[in-house]
């Protein structure tokens, strides 16, 4: 099947036309914070866009890291959506249940990272599908396996190579964690790991790139939240935020941006502060 170039993102009227096509998966991505009270395989199942499957984060991380969510193997992350049913020549499209895209990012960016472009969010989310009146199916979804080829993952910093970029200042490091953490009034919600912001980081907070209903802000908006952070787009820019899922909702913003210079710290905040690398307390 020819490649038809996707945009990063799809409306809920776009993905509704589509709904049953073969060739086409659609998946719920849904994570939730441990504090938040959520859980997002209850509410997969009570109800989500027909035909969607559910894609667990945490199965699809590197299971025998200490750290969160870190990217699996190429062989790995190929064999688990390839077991959901997503085949190597399939349209993809993800959501969650978070209104800020809070996880539907980061498996947008893996998608990409892995070498599948053919990847798209929808805007807005479950939530934005549900207020529309738009038709609901509970349950779950199993798809038949199918072959997905997955290439080596780049666009990916470690801690050595962010603490570099922090002392020579060739790169902006931008936090995307909520203000109160990067200020260090606010509790982490993993335990043992303290509050506060690396030295030199941009906080940005990820809800910022969204408007009231969960829909991501236009070009022209997304330029002015940047601006107004700090944030500039004639530089490389490095992505962070507790466990390197919430940061790659500025991964997507800056692909829409046509800015392709960015990376992610993949161990972000949970690595740094858990590690014993210097902390800074403040407001930004």
């Amino acid at each position: 099947m020819p490649f038809v170039p996707l945009p990063p993102l799809v409306s809920t009227d776009w993905l509704a036309e589509r709904l049953g096509r073969p060739g086409f998966v659609i998946l719920d991505t849904s994570w939730y914070l441990p504090t938040s009270g959520r859980l997002a395989t209850q509410e997969y199942l009570a109800g989500h866009v027909p035909g969607a499957v559910f894609f667990d984060l945490d199965a699809a991380s590197d299971r025998a890291s200490p750290l969160p969510h870190m990217l699996p193997s190429a062989m790995a992350f190929a064999a688990y959506v390839g077991g959901l049913g997503v085949g190597t020549d399939d349209t993809v499209v993800v959501f969650d249940g978070s209104g800020s895209n809070l996880s539907a990012a980061r498996v947008w960016w893996m998608f990409r990272a892995f070498g599948h472009p053919r990847v798209a969010l929808l805007d807005g989310g479950i939530a934005k599908w549900r207020a529309e009146g738009r038709p609901m199916e509970a349950g779950e979804v199993v798809l038949a396996p199918k072959v997905f080829q997955a290439s080596d993952p780049g666009g990916v910093r470690d801690l050595r190579a962010v603490e570099g970029a922090l002392a020579r200042e060739d790169a902006q490091v931008v936090d995307l964690r909520p203000a109160g953490r990067f200020a260090g009034t606010e509790p982490e919600p993993r335990p043992g790991i303290p509050s506060g912001h690396m030295p030199g980081a941009i906080s940005l907070p990820y809800p910022e790139l969204v408007r009231a209903d969960g829909t991501m802000l236009d070009p022209d908006g997304l330029r002015s939240v940047l601006a107004r952070a700090g944030v500039r787009l004639d530089r490389p820019i490095i992505a962070t935020c507790g466990s390197g899922t919430s940061a790659c909702a500025l991964l997507l913003a800056l692909h829409r941006l046509g800015h392709e210079a960015n990376a992610l710290y993949d161990g972000s905040w949970t690595e740094w502060a858990g590690g014993g690398m210097p902390v800074a307390r403040g407001a930004p």
